[in-house]
């Protein structure tokens, strides 16, 4: 017989809604208001590159060992709470004493903490409604998470006009308790800890024990963590590149439109990811990734051609397109292929190795791209990377999806 599936309380459900939103405020504090913060407080450039560089370097190599971490500990929010403790401590670091020693310590804790976050969020989401409504509650998370990104920025770029560039960093501290007293409703008894740790029940019909290194040979998760990588190398530069075309074109409107640019998918994203989970279970993974890929080649084509800066906000909708797609089908499909091993924070550990290397890729090679050919040449580059991955979903990438639409 197959297990009960899970029927968790209204009160949990909305509790890890709220936590996701406040989380989303939480760490947008992070990211660019530090680069803006530490240059009020006379920290060079090279010195501001470092910190980042750090940052940037912990959360790579962390991905793995992070996933590890919440599959081998039996209470998830107790290590998202400590998560949320560590990054408003390492924020009020910054605000209380940005001296060298301790900006790189809290730039360091706030990595490693964000490295267990993400897993710890879908482990409790796939342990409160399990793996058969998992689409739908994974299109809600991404949904609250970008209302709340939103919000965040609006809240922090206000304090750091009307206040100072410290106040962003205090404000982010605060907004840790809320976001801890969200967690807190989420009842531990309803996290079904082998649906967490993506396990099946000995009781369930297709028990399938899989270790750690069966989890890394799994083609699926292989070719998948590789279309990933080729989504992060065409997408993670776009933004950056066509920023800087927008402010050579319209200095003075540059950083009205950049914002519009941002604000244009956030709102894509939260208007259709749960749709996009209920699609997921209708039609099956591979149709929403290809068109999340095709979106992104369209995407990278126009800004290689389209000159308007006004223009290229209407382009974002392509990105808020692709935005709603992958926000939903990394974790999801993670779970689908990690189902039945026990290590889906691992797989997810992967998978988030894999976009951190695309990322950090994208924005040097098309940066070279743009300085040696232009940037219509680079636009058209990263277009082609897109490409590829949609090639790569078309030819090789199996159908995830285990269960039948109702």
């Amino acid at each position: 017989m197959r297990p009960p599936q899970p029927s968790p309380s209204r009160q949990s459900l909305r509790g890890l809604d709220w936590f996701i939103f406040f989380l989303a405020d939480v760490q947008t504090g992070f990211g660019p208001f530090v680069a803006v913060y530490l240059t009020t407080e006379k920290w060079t450039q090279g010195q501001i590159g470092l910190v980042l560089s750090i940052g940037g370097i912990i959360g790579l190599i962390g991905q793995m060992p992070g996933g590890a971490i919440v599959d081998a500990v039996r209470s998830e929010r107790l290590v998202a709470a400590l998560a949320v403790a560590t990054i408003g401590t390492s924020a009020l670091g910054y605000a209380v004493w940005p001296i060298f020693p301790v900006v790189v310590m809290a730039a360091t804790f706030h990595a490693a903490a964000s490295c267990v976050l993400g897993p710890a969020i879908a482990a409790i989401s796939l342990g409160l409604v399990g793996p058969r409504a998992i689409g739908e509650r994974f299109g809600r998370n991404a949904r609250f998470a970008s209302l709340g990104n939103g919000m965040a920025a609006a809240v922090m770029g206000t304090c750091g006009y009307l206040l100072s560039s410290r106040s962003v960093f205090i404000v982010t501290f605060i907004l840790a308790i809320p976001a801890l007293l969200s967690l807190g409703r989420i009842r531990e008894r309803e996290v079904d800890p082998a649906h967490a740790h993506g396990a099946v029940r000995p009781e369930a019909d297709d028990v399938k024990a899989t270790g750690v290194l069966g989890l890394l040979r799994q083609r699926t998760l292989l070719i998948f963590a590789a279309a990933i990588l080729l989504l992060q190398l065409a997408n993670a530069a776009m933004l950056p590149l066509m920023a800087g075309v927008v402010t050579t074109r319209s200095s003075r409107w540059a950083p009205v439109l950049i914002a519009a640019c941002i604000v244009v998918p956030q709102a894509i994203v939260a208007w259709t990811s749960p749709t996009v989970g209920r699609k997921a279970q209708q039609w099956g993974r591979r149709p929403l990734l290809l068109l999340g890929f095709a979106a992104l080649a369209i995407r990278g084509l126009l800004f290689a051609i389209v000159s308007d800066p006004y223009l290229l906000v209407a382009v974002q909708i392509f990105d808020g397109i692709t935005a709603a797609v992958f926000a939903v089908m990394v974790p999801l499909i993670v779970a689908d292929v990690a189902c039945g091993s026990g290590h889906f924070n691992l797989a997810q550990g992967i998978v988030g190795t894999a976009t951190g290397i695309g990322a950090s890729l994208s924005t040097v090679l098309a940066g070279y791209a743009s300085d040696k050919f232009g940037s219509g040449v680079a636009f058209t580059g990263l277009a082609g990377v897109a490409a590829l991955g949609l090639v790569l979903i078309w030819l090789v990438m199996p159908e995830t999806r285990r269960n039948a639409p109702p």
